[in-house]
């Protein structure tokens, strides 16, 4: 899929070679759109991109992922530098920020490819996010929560290990397009909620101008986004 080369906000490269001693991280989220505002905020945060992870269809387009057929989900790469932002810190954000109890679905926005998900990129940070869901578990049980869903595992391990970019106009969406998501709280807490009109794989991608006519938005409440008073990172 080709994509401007660099992050609409950040302006560095979304594709790589990334800096040396930065490290990658793959989340999903619902809706990528306002997934990757949230990272794209967060101070240590180099560069993130949208794209489809988790499946084994090659090079899919948006049109495809939307039948829920090919096990992608809609996800985020972040490009992240440790001495700056930790795995914790980027898991807060992650788990503060949609309703990850919710299997397959946020809102209204219902499909495997809604699915929550993390995907490592070495065993250490599988760790730490391994740990970081513990805790977020402990705090939801305690505020009388449902359990997890949160697909956790290593990026080889999720479908054929490939990110696949989305289209272009995906990326940095919420820059391009600010009017094109409800705010709960901050615009760094925003999330989307969308209803997608499946269409056939044959079909080509919509253009963004008939993209934004098919979806709608809604403000919707999040478990997680209380956690911040009950987890201490």
């Amino acid at each position: 899929m080709q994509v401007t080369p660099n992050h609409v906000v950040l302006g560095t490269p979304i594709v790589p070679p990334f800096p040396d001693g930065t490290e990658q991280l793959v989340v999903a989220m619902g809706c990528f759109w306002g997934a990757e505002r949230i990272f794209w905020q967060l101070p240590g945060v180099y560069t993130t991109a949208v794209g489809y992870m988790g499946g084994w269809t090659k090079h899919p387009t948006y049109e495809e992922t939307c039948t829920a057929r090919t096990g992608h989900t809609e996800s985020v790469l972040v490009v992240y530098d440790p001495e700056q932002i930790s795995v914790d810190q980027l898991m807060k954000a992650f788990w503060e920020n949609h309703d990850p109890t919710t299997a397959n679905r946020q809102g209204n926005d219902v499909g495997t490819q809604y699915r929550s998900a993390v995907f490592a990129s070495s065993s250490e940070q599988l760790a730490a996010v391994n740990a970081s869901r513990e805790r977020y578990q402990a705090a939801l049980t305690a505020a009388g929560f449902g359990e997890i869903t949160t697909q956790i595992d290593l990026a080889t391990d999720a479908g054929d290990g490939v990110f696949y970019y989305a289209e272009d106009y995906h990326q940095g969406y919420l820059h391009k397009h600010p009017r094109g998501t409800a705010t709960t709280g901050s615009a760094r807490s925003a999330t989307t909620s969308r209803h997608t009109v499946k269409a056939s794989p044959a079909r080509r991608s919509p253009t963004p101008d008939a993209a934004t006519q098919r979806w709608r938005h809604e403000r919707r409440p999040r478990p997680c986004s209380r956690l911040g008073k009950l987890v201490s990172m």
